[in-house]
């Protein structure tokens, strides 16, 4: 039985997804090494990332929990 499959949330280079593959499974063996996770949160859109995904969870937060009133 082949193995799946995958192409990286990274680098989007297809690889094969095999049970022993260390770091994430959306990853390629090259993305999930610790030198690379540290490169990619030194990247610049990371911090831009988190700031655009706190702003969403404030609005989800103000559209959930407001008061009609």
């Amino acid at each position: 039985m082949p193995f799946p499959i995958k192409t990286c949330i990274i680098c989007e280079e297809e690889f094969e997804l095999k049970p022993d593959k260390p770091g994430y499974a959306n990853r390629c063996p090259e993305c999930s090494t610790p030198e690379a996770a540290e490169l990619i949160a030194q990247h610049p859109t990371a911090s831009t990332d988190r700031e655009a995904n706190a702003a969403r969870r404030d609005a989800m937060r103000n559209l959930l929990y407001r008061k009609d009133s």
